[in-house]
């Protein structure tokens, strides 16, 4: 079952439709930023800032929201391991089951050939490391889905509502698979920017 989730995206077409499906099994939803404002839209009952559950206030100009040891810990560790639950317990560290992140558009961006200050504002460093905690506790537990585009979401609404709430194996490991060619390819992007200055 997801019981909490993450969400964080640039882009935020078809999101309304996944926020609906979530509140039909309750699910926790921590959010920041644009993406809060969007989901409070909704009507969204279980809604909480990642401030607020951080306990850390988002920094100017939201560049330091979501990396954050409740954060990955969440992901990162098993609340089935004896030690890792103790930790977790202690921390107040809570498990992440549903990790939404898109990332800002580096490529976009880098396609005009901006200047170096403009094209550093567009790197992406907290969605693409949430990216990869999740995809990574998606192949060692099992427990989190990851999903990097909103071409997946009416997947991941169609599994959930099959599984009541919650989602399979097989979802996990393909979309662990692609949240890590999406980040190869976003660095590659980086990359290229780079070299071309």
């Amino acid at each position: 079952m997801i019981k909490r989730a993450i969400i964080s995206v640039y882009d935020k077409s078809g999101l309304e439709e996944l926020v609906k499906t979530l509140e039909q099994y309750d699910v926790q939803i921590i959010s920041s930023g644009g993406t809060a404002r969007k989901i409070k839209e909704t009507g969204y009952p279980n809604l909480t800032e990642v401030s607020t559950y951080t306990g850390h206030p988002e920094s100017p100009g939201g560049l330091v929201k979501t990396l954050h040891p409740k954060v990955h810990g969440g992901l990162l560790l098993d609340i089935e391991d004896t030690e890792h639950a103790e930790w977790m317990n202690e921390n107040n560290v809570k498990a992440i089951e549903l990790v939404v992140s898109n990332l800002y558009p580096f490529e976009k961006v880098a396609e005009t050939c901006p200047p170096l200050k403009k094209a550093a504002d567009n790197i992406d460093i907290g969605g693409p490391s949430m990216t990869r905690s999740a995809a990574k506790a998606a192949l060692l537990y099992d427990k989190v889905l990851i999903v990097t585009d909103p071409s997946q979401y009416q997947e991941v609404i169609t599994t959930i509502n099959e599984n009541r709430g919650g989602v399979t194996t097989e979802l996990r490991r393909r979309y662990a698979l692609l949240a890590f060619k999406r980040t190869r390819d976003y660095d590659s992007a980086i990359v290229k920017y780079l070299e071309g200055e």
